[in-house]
């Protein structure tokens, strides 16, 4: 067998794979008998669609040709549609009106009105009555004539959901609302706020209204604690999740004497951080047992609460799961995926206690015999601990090259891309992602950092990057890259860093020092001025810098100290910079700042425009063509052949201020 070098080994797992018929699932909700879900289509234009399965089988798509149900609110989204006896209601992307589908001739109607600036009013998260004629959601409203972020005002409000009508505002005041929930008496209105600077990671409360008299009551939550996911019992208590003792556990409440018991504590998190609305990590049975998803050691396991209280994992494959559902007496509806097999709608079935009887597969992943990817090619990531500054133990999970078509010189170690994911509270997730294994069946090595500030270690590890953003992040991804070169595990000379908004800025951060061990770095979508982004950003984030680097403006020398704009003079490293021109999270004058400057100091850059795109790159042209062009990059700048038969066209790099832009 002949020996090719590492990055240019064949592969079957081409963008073009990546993208055909991939599918991404999320918000599972239970009807009665019926299970739906959201997919987002690539080969759609990243439309999301919603798909029923009826209690007899049938499989369903909902929503007209050209309907997409996803919402801006937050920018993030999240929570776009809820059901209830058959009906369905969806924020529209195109208006952001509130629309209603009819169970019976399918036909939808716009329920909310014309909003007086467009796409000024954004609903999500709602929630619907007891006897079904009225419901509760959010709105986010945009006034026209607005200066920014300043004048949007987040909302809860009521609607009939029948029939058109003008939303009658619940609650306003608190700078953010999420999660409103009616009690199954309809006496009562729970909900989650929170004010700026917090972010809802930070300090929400938990507040629920008497609808019969008006009055409010906080009954947890504060400054420094972090609740989500209210959700009313049978026994009228509201159960919650929150991080009072360090870790994201399950707790009880009752509206009446305001006590708090805790229904699960453990040294792991229950939790997620809230960046879009509709999660959903806990169910509760009838019989009183609670399932629920929990992050240890990056790793996402699945585990029941007894009715006596004791916990016990499940014996289930998945490592990471989204979405859980109580679908029945004695199962629970959940999207799901491992490290070999993408993310799917499953209905696990239980026994007595924690006995799994069975997993029933309701939207099944791509197969992947039908791709032509044999499982041999997958590389499974391995947890890794490595210390890093300050004494601190960073983690990671570890992806080897994987491909038995490829081999390398013995003496010969692989290339490694650093990893680095979004948030930055956010965390890696082991689960098959083909867009990852696109690299390692290539003969790259990536390390997916879970650095100080990631979720799935507890608040203080999330702590750890308050006020220290662009120094801890990217002392952990330094520390990654040389702990693995110093095993022999890859190529200390050929490391490079890439990362996606966030995950953007630590890549920029890491080249932009003259010590850094990155040969080369891809910034998707990222922050290149911290002082702009914390002046241009949207509401949800617009006070996120406040904690991350501290307030603005009288903090403004370390916000020019950490950009990497203002570190250009140290920058020496090629760089590929891929921006959707749409995006209203990091605008695209990030991007075009950060290349014209490399091209002043001429510095080797490539720049790739999405038009049409947002914050993160929904289209399958637009997803395949940022893959190639990041391995065209990278085959220029490690010196390895691009293969033939995929027919990927270079990607040009900048050389100089003369060069075309």
């Amino acid at each position: 067998m002949s020996q090719l070098h590492y990055g240019s080994w064949p592969t079957p797992i081409t963008s073009d794979v990546v993208v055909a018929e991939a599918i991404g699932l999320s918000e599972l909700r239970v009807d009665g008998p019926d299970l739906m879900w959201a997919e987002s289509r690539p080969a759609e234009g990243g439309r999301i669609a919603l798909v029923r399965r009826s209690g007899d089988g049938r499989v369903l798509d909902l929503l007209p040709e050209g309907q997409n149900a996803r919402t801006a609110a937050h920018e993030y989204g999240g929570g776009a549609w809820w059901a209830d006896r058959g009906v369905v209601w969806f924020c529209s992307w195109a208006d952001q009106r509130l629309y209603r589908r009819d169970p019976q001739t399918g036909e939808v109607q716009p329920l909310t009105p014309e909003p007086e600036a467009p796409r000024g009013d954004r609903y999500a998260d709602g929630s619907v009555s007891p006897d079904g004629t009225w419901m509760v959601c959010v709105r986010e409203h945009h006034p026209a004539g607005g200066s920014g972020a300043a004048d949007v005002r987040n909302e809860l409000v009521r609607l009939a959901a029948h029939e058109p009508s003008a939303p009658d505002v619940l609650v306003a005041g608190p700078d953010f609302v999420a999660a409103p929930r009616i009690s199954p008496d309809g006496r009562r209105l729970a909900w989650v706020e929170w004010d700026h600077p917090n972010m809802p990671w930070d300090g929400t409360r938990l507040v629920v209204r008497d609808l019969r008299t008006g009055a409010d009551r906080v009954l947890a939550g504060g400054p420094e604690e972090s609740i989500s996911e209210p959700a009313w019992l049978g026994d009228g208590s509201l159960a919650f999740i929150s991080d009072s003792r360090g870790w994201w556990n399950l707790y009880r409440v009752h509206p009446d004497d305001g006590s708090v018991r805790p229904l699960v504590e453990i040294d792991a998190d229950i939790g997620e951080p809230q960046w879009v609305f509709g999660g959903s990590r806990c169910a509760v049975l009838e019989d009183g047992r609670v399932l629920f998803a929990r992050w240890r050691d990056g790793f996402d396991r699945l585990a029941v609460r007894l009715p006596d209280g004791v916990v016990i994992e499940l014996e289930l494959p998945f490592t990471v799961v989204r979405s859980i559902r109580a679908a029945g007496p004695d199962s629970v509806a959940l999207v799901a995926a491992t490290p070999v097999a993408e993310k799917s709608v499953c209905r696990v079935h239980l026994g007595p206690g924690a006995e799994v009887t069975g997993i029933e597969t309701i939207r099944a992943p791509r197969d992947l015999g039908d791709l032509g990817v044999d499982v041999a090619l997958l590389s499974r990531p391995e947890p890794i601990q490595f210390p890093s500054a300050g004494g601190r133990t960073a983690h990671a999970l570890f992806y080897r090259p994987q491909n038995p078509a490829g081999q390398a010189p013995p003496e010969a170690r692989p290339p490694l891309l650093v990893a680095i994911h979004g948030g930055p509270t956010s965390c890696a997730r082991p689960e098959l992602d083909l867009g990852l294994q696109y690299w390692t069946s290539r003969g790259f090595a990536v390390v997916d950092v879970n650095y100080g500030g990631s979720t799935g270690f507890g608040r203080a590890y999330r702590e750890l990057l308050r006020g220290a953003w662009g120094v801890v992040d990217v002392e952990d991804c330094l520390s990654a890259a040389g702990w693995l070169a110093s095993q022999g595990l890859v190529d200390g000379a050929r490391l490079a860093i890439r990362g996606g908004s966030a995950g953007g800025f630590t890549t920029l951060a890491a080249l932009a020092r003259p010590d850094t061990p990155f040969a080369a770095g891809a910034d998707y979508f990222g922050v290149a001025d911290l002082e702009a982004l914390a002046t241009e950003t949207h509401k949800f984030e617009s006070r996120y810098l406040d904690s991350l680097i501290g307030p603005y403006p009288e903090a403004r020398d370390v916000y020019r100290a950490r950009s990497p704009i203002e570190h250009v003079a140290e920058f020496s490293r090629p760089l590929i910079v891929l921006q959707g021109l749409e995006d209203e999270v990091v605008p695209p004058n990030q991007a075009t700042m950060i290349v014209e400057a490399l091209q002043r100091k001429q510095v080797p850059v490539a720049y790739v425009e999405f038009p049409g795109e947002q914050h993160g790159f929904r289209r399958a042209a637009n997803i395949r063509r940022a893959l190639d062009s990041e391995l065209s990059f990278y085959a220029q700048i490690f010196g390895f052949e691009l293969p033939e038969t995929e027919g990927i066209e270079p990607v040009e790099i900048l050389r100089g201020a003369s060069s075309p832009a």
